[in-house]
């Protein structure tokens, strides 16, 4: 497994590539960067300093990570990271900032799909096996759980947190929370149902799924779920909810 470097590409001698990474024409590549087994990073793309990226990630043309965040009192000076876990994929247009703080750091887990034109903000945290769908921008500190899926255009206030399994309909603007297995749409936002298709897909089905509707109802009119039996689902759920939030919580559709 050879890395390969095309002539244009510009890449520091002090950057650490993997085995089997490949540098497209005009790419570059800064000081602090380090860059796992296999990837393969697009023509034009540039990776900033302070990036670290785990095995098989796919950067395609025209994706910028390491940006310093957009916030107008960062300090330059600052030593922050963008920390990218293994088998991403980044579509053109792609964006992600660096953390703001001295050693801290914006996090993408593994097996996420970020489509054209979208934004991960600084200082956010992102799960694994999530979908952004095109033009999404989060801001920052928003934190992604497992296996959500951010329809197109979909737009997240700052210090928000977006449960696993759920489902965004396209151009919904969030800024409050989302519950973990639900579908959430419409202006103002609210949580409509749950996430049946991505839940079914992901094997949480029969009594795990059963206990789940039965934790929405409970929700909607207010009441706690101590009454219902524990499954690794719900025990997620009462943690989720159990972190006191920056935001609140969206609402639910009224039945």
């Amino acid at each position: 497994m050879q890395t390969f470097i095309h002539p244009t590409a510009v890449v520091s001698a002090q950057a650490k590539l993997a085995e089997g990474v490949t540098v497209d024409a005009f790419a570059v590549i800064s000081e602090h960067v380090e860059i796992g087994v296999g990837c393969k990073i697009g023509a034009h793309a540039v990776i900033q300093n302070y990036v670290k990226m785990g095995a098989n990630n796919v950067v395609h043309p025209q994706v910028v990570l390491g940006g310093i965040p957009q916030d107008i009192s960062f300090q330059t000076q600052t030593v922050s990271w963008l920390e990218i876990g293994a088998n991403n994929v980044f579509r053109e247009g792609f964006t992600a900032h660096r953390a703001t703080l001295e050693s801290a750091a914006t996090v993408i887990g593994d097996n996420n799909y970020f489509m054209n034109n979208s934004h991960v903000a600084h200082d956010c945290s992102i799960g694994n096996q999530t979908i952004f769908a095109n033009n999404v921008a989060i801001g920052g500190f928003v934190e992604i759980g497992d296996s959500v899926f951010l329809g197109g255009a979909v737009v997240v206030h700052q210090f928000c947190r977006i449960g696993s399994y759920a489902i965004v309909q396209g151009t919904t603007g969030l800024n409050k929370d989302v519950i973990p297995f639900m579908l959430i749409a419409g202006y103002p936002a609210k949580h409509y149902r749950l996430n049946s298709v991505g839940l079914k897909r992901a094997g949480i089905k029969g009594n795990n799924y059963k206990l789940l509707s039965a934790a929405l109802r409970l929700l909607r009119t207010g009441k706690n779920l101590d009454e219902l039996e524990t499954t690794s689902e719900l025990e997620y759920l009462k943690t989720w909810l159990s972190v006191k939030s920056k935001r609140g919580v969206h609402g639910f559709v009224t039945v």
